[in-house]
């Protein structure tokens, strides 16, 4: 069995991209539910929670996607120096 290098995680996976907007919309979520009575109020708090969670994940995603693309590659070597 051959020694197969593995591959380096890409900070520019859709993966990686869709887990800190699920994390952000959570927290949201969370924040709303129980800041809105949670589980002592009768009706409403799960529905504006889940709300919340879908604008969130959604503006948050759009917001690292367009922030992710506003970022330049550097394929310079870095052992090299830049300035001669």
């Amino acid at each position: 069995m051959a020694n197969t290098p593995k591959k380096k995680a890409d900070a520019r996976s859709i993966r990686s991209y869709l887990t800190l907007s699920f994390v952000a919309a959570t927290f949201i979520a969370v924040l709303v539910f129980f800041g809105t009575g949670g589980v002592l109020q009768s009706g409403g708090a799960f529905e504006r929670a889940a709300i919340w969670f879908g604008v969130t994940f959604i503006v948050s995603l759009v917001v690292i996607a367009t922030l992710a693309l506003s970022v330049k590659e550097d394929d310079a070597d870095p052992n090299k120096p830049r300035l001669k």
